[in-house]
């Protein structure tokens, strides 16, 4: 690693513009889906777009999911009382990594442990809180991902 300044996940994946491109190209991948697809029958217009200013605000960029979308309350929201099963959150996770494949985020080792590191917990967490009877914290910050082990390699 040089002395240059080690870029955000957000940076490395391409900024808004690329994770618009992931968003858009997952949904209509979901809709199709026979397991997760009913999850997302009556989803609004704009909900990829939506997500994809989450990831955004998430992997360190611009923090406008908080500022237009209401934070992570807001992101809890769409969660609850959904009961979302084990095999449908797998398959969010395999439609979202076969989406980022396809839209041609960045495929370096890094950036894919530090992605699929994301998507991994984040899917958990909203699974655990989309459980009948689930009692998530009402407030907590959005989380901010960053590399974990191992940053960018840049000569």
């Amino acid at each position: 690693m040089t002395d240059k300044a080690v870029p955000t996940l957000y940076e490395w994946a391409g900024g808004t513009e690329a994770l618009n491109r992931l968003t858009e190209t997952f949904y209509r991948s979901v809709l199709k889906d026979d397991l997760i697809g009913p999850l997302f029958a009556h989803m609004d217009p704009g909900h990829p777009q939506h997500v994809a200013m989450w990831l955004g605000e998430v992997f360190g960029g611009p923090g406008r999911y908080t500022e237009e979308r209401g934070g992570y309350p807001s992101m809890l929201r769409h969660h609850l009382g959904k009961a979302i099963t084990e095999p449908q959150r797998r398959r969010w996770v395999s439609l979202l990594m076969d989406a980022a494949d396809e839209v041609g985020l960045p495929d370096d080792p890094e950036f894919r442990a530090a992605f699929a590191g994301y998507i991994e917990w984040g899917t958990r967490l909203a699974k655990h809180n989309s459980q009948p009877g689930a009692e998530p914290p009402g407030e907590a910050p959005v989380p901010h991902w960053g590399w974990g082990v191992a940053p960018p390699y840049q000569p």
